[in-house]
């Protein structure tokens, strides 16, 4: 988490529920707008995916027998 994010989270927290409501609704519109449907990724979600990526080339990966054996 970043520190502006945790700079964001300590001032919505300070707020009366009503206005931590009305400041949820706002970021999520914000964040509707950058994208509408959810497909671009945040830093942390594309490097997860990065990594997920290359144990997959690598076959580096837990298949369904493995988990549930």
């Amino acid at each position: 988490m970043t520190q502006i994010t945790k700079q964001i989270i300590e001032m919505i927290d300070m707020l009366p529920e009503k206005e931590q409501i009305l400041a949820f609704e706002f970021i999520k519109r914000m964040v509707l707008a950058w994208d509408n449907d959810f497909t671009k990724l945040t830093p942390s979600e594309r490097e997860t995916l990065k990594k997920a990526d290359a144990e997959l080339i690598n076959n580096e990966f837990l298949s369904h027998s493995d988990v549930w054996s």
